[in-house]
């Protein structure tokens, strides 16, 4: 296998905007051959030099050029020592799971995405590793729920659905002050507008399926570690679990992150155009966006981060509203996933959150009524047209 090297040390564009990193990566041009586009390096195995020499390459499982420099890439934009490319969001989730041990304690946001609380109840707890899920922006339950064997927080902000925002610098002190890693799921925001392990987190991972590929074409997840050591323990697992992705969905998600300033931005944009003609309608109740000034964590979200998102939750007025709007829609998609180009809306409660238990569903307000809405980057004029059509439809009384 070829020798654990901090990524970092592959930047040569310190003084590059993050806007320009996207665009350049790691290597960027292909060392090896001048190719602007890098390479896809479809191949299983390569050719050994001899049986003394330490080649850099040697098997696709532990590592494949393709793969590498979108390790390396999300290596630099994430400002970690390390990255680790897999085939999915929730490879990358167990991956990181892979540090706890029988006898351990994790503390995780309450709101969370329905796959992560899956594995926690149904594969950690099977295996001796406790846990609680607390709402994270309550710094005093964070303290009261710690244990003498909590070993690991886990974070999502903002949270899917409910938009919850916890303040990754004071719950990483709070981490690090009894010696637990702490972990921030950063799919919502990327790296263009929050950067985890600068605020003190340790790991930080990704679905890279949503914004970071942005096209809806392809699986990935990634993982990025602040500490190198953390990434010699992550990369012994890595290499067990035969989870690293392939070179061509490497390069898919290479091309994707080239545009992730832009798309961010866009995406930002029509967010808040859409969520503020949201709140403006008679059937919504509720909408929930961190980029609301009245919402409740707002000044952490302008403390720690350079933008809002353009995720969007919002509440109407009954189940019919519900079943009227998705039936209706023509432009956005009634789809799983998020952070493509297309605006997709799902219903949490029957497709991202069915593994969730009624009870703390209801009790977060992920109710019946709740719809999640991704906004694309069409023209934010059709996504509010479309949400208009469906919920206020000519003719009804």
């Amino acid at each position: 296998m070829k020798d654990s090297k901090d990524y970092k040390n592959f930047n040569r564009k310190e003084n590059l905007k993050l806007a320009s990193k996207v665009v350049h990566g790691g290597e960027g041009v292909d060392p090896a051959t001048g190719s602007i586009s890098f390479p896809i390096y479809q191949t299983a195995t390569f050719k050994h030099s001899g049986i003394e020499i330490r080649d850099p390459y040697n098997y696709s499982r532990c590592i494949n050029p393709t793969r590498e420099e979108l390790e390396k890439t999300m290596t630099i934009l994430e400002e970690g020592t390390r990255a680790f490319a897999v085939n999915s969001g929730m490879a990358a989730v167990t991956l990181v799971f892979s540090l706890l041990k029988p006898g351990d304690h994790i503390v995780m946001s309450d709101d969370i995405y329905g796959g992560t609380f899956r594995e926690v109840n149904e594969v950690l707890s099977v295996n001796g590793v406790e846990h609680d899920s607390i709402d994270l922006s309550d710094l005093d339950l964070l303290k009261r729920t710690i244990k003498k064997n909590t070993k690991m927080i886990f974070i999502e902000t903002p949270t899917n659905p409910m938009m919850k925002v916890a303040d990754i610098e004071k719950i990483s002190k709070i981490g690090h002050d009894i010696g637990a890693l702490v972990v921030v799921d950063n799919t919502f925001l990327t790296p263009y507008f929050q950067r985890p392990l600068t605020l003190g987190a340790d790991i930080v991972v990704h679905s890279g399926t949503k914004y970071l590929a942005g096209h809806n074409d392809v699986l990935a997840g990634i993982v990025v570690v602040k500490d190198s050591k953390i990434g010699e323990k992550l990369e012994i697992q890595m290499y067990i679990y035969g989870a690293g992705l392939g070179p061509m969905d490497s390069w898919i998600m290479l091309r994707g992150i080239k545009t992730l300033a832009l798309r961010m931005e866009k995406h930002q944009e029509n967010a808040m155009k859409v969520a503020n003609w949201l709140r403006n309608q008679p059937k919504v109740e509720k909408v929930y966006y961190v980029g609301f000034e009245d919402h409740k964590d707002y000044e952490v979200t302008k403390k720690q981060t350079t933008g809002f998102g353009g995720m969007i939750s919002f509440r109407v007025d009954s189940t019919k509203t519900v079943n009227d709007i998705l039936s209706r829609l023509k432009l956005i998609i009634f789809a799983e996933s998020l952070g493509g180009v297309e605006s997709l809306i799902t219903h949490p409660v029957s497709r991202t959150h069915t593994e969730i238990l009624e009870e703390v569903r209801e009790a977060l307000g992920i109710t019946d009524t709740l719809l999640r809405l991704s906004v694309g980057i069409e023209d934010a004029d059709d996504i509010i047209a479309d949400l208009d059509q469906a919920i206020n439809p000519k003719g009804e009384e």
